[in-house]
């Protein structure tokens, strides 16, 4: 394989690490500003609730699809993307500048202003770029808001959901071909090539034909991510590698393996489930780690 060919591939398991490890960068601003997904984080109904919010949020936008109400579908992510961005934002500035006069106006001028370019200029480096960011937010969120009990109980469930969605139902498909026509940005795009523009070209076609560039959805970055952070922010009982937990470790290392298996298969065209191998991954190479640490 040439480098031209092998640029892309790279790039996708370099995301998936830079995701990882800002989240981690992220989670004690997160901390700090008192922000959580859930009140109880040791709770197993937690991923249950996270599973029945996702089905009712899912089979909203289907809905929507189905009637061809593709505006409100872009109200609807766009407004969600700009409170991540306000959660993000405030964390930062609080953590980094302390609660000084003004905070509220800076955290909503940077947080309008990254939702603007993202729905007036979604050229795929904007959507990328903004896109980690978001990533690494909710990963964030979510890893210091549920222990590791409960995240291993979500990445199995939604191992489960992803691959029927996309095998059997095939929903997952329909949802992402009426994103990629809104150009809506919540899905990481990878050029295959120089010279591409997301704005003009578009994806191609997504459900077997041939594609300008490979697309992987936020959840694939942010499931594994969670785990991450879990196992690093309630790690007080596991081994610490610098400033991360061995499982921790072990974590990042499974995703990027899982995430290495999915693309050789990605490659031949056909759209399939991402969360199985990363999620997959990431949980033994915790397991893996946990194991390691226990005997050193």
């Amino acid at each position: 394989m040439n480098l031209s060919r092998a640029l892309p591939l790279l790039t996708i398991p370099a995301m998936l690490l830079l995701v990882e490890a800002l989240a981690l960068l992220l989670s004690l601003p997160m901390q700090a500003a008192g922000i959580s997904a859930f009140e109880d984080p040791t709770s197993v109904a937690n991923p249950l609730i996270f599973i029945v919010i996702l089905l009712a949020f899912t089979a909203f936008l289907l809905l929507l699809l189905k009637y061809k109400w593709q505006k409100f579908i872009t109200i609807i992510i766009g407004i969600s993307i700009f409170f991540t961005f306000i959660y993000i934002f405030l964390a930062i500035t609080v953590y980094f500048i302390g609660s000084i006069p003004g905070i509220v106006g800076i955290t909503l001028a940077l947080s309008i202003l990254s939702t603007a370019l993202l729905y007036f200029y979604p050229e795929w480096y904007i959507i990328d770029t903004l896109g980690v960011l978001i990533a690494a937010g909710a990963a964030s969120i979510f890893g210091i808001s549920l222990t590791v009990l409960p995240v291993i109980i979500l990445l199995v469930i939604l191992m489960v959901y992803d691959a029927i969605s996309v095998y059997k139902t095939r929903h997952m498909i329909t949802l992402a071909e009426g994103v990629i026509d809104m150009k809506t940005p919540i899905l990481f795009i990878v050029p295959k090539r120089r010279g591409y523009s997301y704005m003009r070209e578009g994806i191609g076609d997504i459900s077997g034909g041939e594609r300008a560039a490979f697309v992987i959805g936020m959840g694939d970055l942010i499931m594994p991510s969670i785990l991450v952070v879990s196992a690093t922010f309630f790690g007080t009982t596991y081994r610490y590698l610098g400033f991360i937990t061995l499982p921790s470790l072990g974590a990042i290392i499974g995703s990027v393996i899982g995430l290495v298996l999915l693309l050789t298969v990605v490659q031949k065209g056909k759209p399939q489930a991402g969360l199985p191998p990363i999620n997959g991954g990431a949980i033994i190479g915790f397991l893996a780690g946990y194991g390691v640490s226990l005997l050193v």
